[in-house]
């Protein structure tokens, strides 16, 4: 949530302060280079264990920035609906998991 609101602020701002929409590309530009900055710090590589762990975390905090700029735009419709399928993906990963975790212990 608090990257939600961020995000929406970067961009609610400079809209009030009167900065033309042309230049508000360049807000944007930052705010999707420092979410992909948060994101990558997110993810951890453990070689010893060929795992990658924070993948769904690195993509829910991108997705939290996109609603937040979104709902910082004044498009509130289209970002309580893409909270909503963000939300659906969420809950609908951890019953995928466990059964692809399950076939992958189970082959020899």
């Amino acid at each position: 949530m608090l990257v939600a609101v961020g995000a929406a602020l970067f961009v609610i701002g400079p809209i009030q302060s009167g900065m033309p929409i042309e230049d508000m590309s360049r807000v944007l530009q930052g705010i999707v280079q420092g979410i992909g900055f948060l994101g990558a710090g997110a993810i951890m590589v453990r070689t010893a264990q060929h795992q990658v762990e924070g993948l769904t975390t690195a993509a829910s905090i991108w997705a939290t920035a996109g609603i937040g700029v979104i709902a910082g735009l004044g498009l509130e419709s289209t970002a309580v609906l893409s909270a909503a399928i963000v939300l659906i993906i969420l809950a609908a990963v951890p019953l995928m998991l466990p059964k692809a975790a399950a076939t992958e212990t189970e082959d020899p």
